[in-house]
């Protein structure tokens, strides 16, 4: 859906989600039997023995078809404790391993007030903003970068050195 020059489009907003249940978006509606398996996948037990429930706020109304990342990143931005989010875009549907398309929420100006002096490489290279995951990985991005075990940027290193540019589960 495209909107009018001029007109912005106003995304519904996300309410009563749990801090520590990954936000999944769907944005392209073009194979339910994709988005299915998808939701499948994320709502399966992950960690290394399976010992943590598949938490997730799966969002799956049609107002947010075709929904680019900056209107999705925009419509979630009052949400101060979500570090990430992930869509459910046509390459997902599309693509073989279901990769979702996994966003840093925290803006690059936000580095604007460190200290030169010590952050002197972290403000020459901004962090990536995105990455693709396969649906078996969000939990651990997610978790991971809620509580600051890891940095976005990690997970999205660990992803680009992957032959198909999609990180898995470790």
């Amino acid at each position: 859906m495209t909107m009018p020059e001029g007109l912005e489009r106003v995304l519904p907003e996300i309410v009563g989600r749990d801090m520590f249940d990954a936000l999944v978006i769907r944005t392209d509606f073009s194979d339910d039997e994709s988005w299915n398996a998808v939701v499948g996948e994320l709502r399966r037990p992950w960690g290394p023995d399976g010992e943590f429930p598949g938490s997730v706020q799966v969002v799956d109304a049609r107002a947010w078809s075709g929904a680019t990342a900056d209107e999705v990143l925009a419509a979630v931005d009052e949400d101060e404790y979500l570090t990430v989010v992930f869509l459910a875009d046509h390459h997902t549907m599309q693509s073989p391993r279901r990769a979702l398309l996994a966003l840093t929420t925290v803006w690059e100006d936000e580095g604007d007030d460190l200290d030169p002096v010590y952050y002197q490489e972290l403000i020459e290279s901004p962090e990536p903003r995105e990455f693709r995951a396969a649906p078996a990985a969000v939990h651990s991005v997610h978790v991971n970068v809620t509580l600051g075990n890891m940095g976005f940027a990690e997970f999205a290193v660990a992803a680009s050195a992957e032959s198909d540019q999609v990180l898995r589960p470790v």
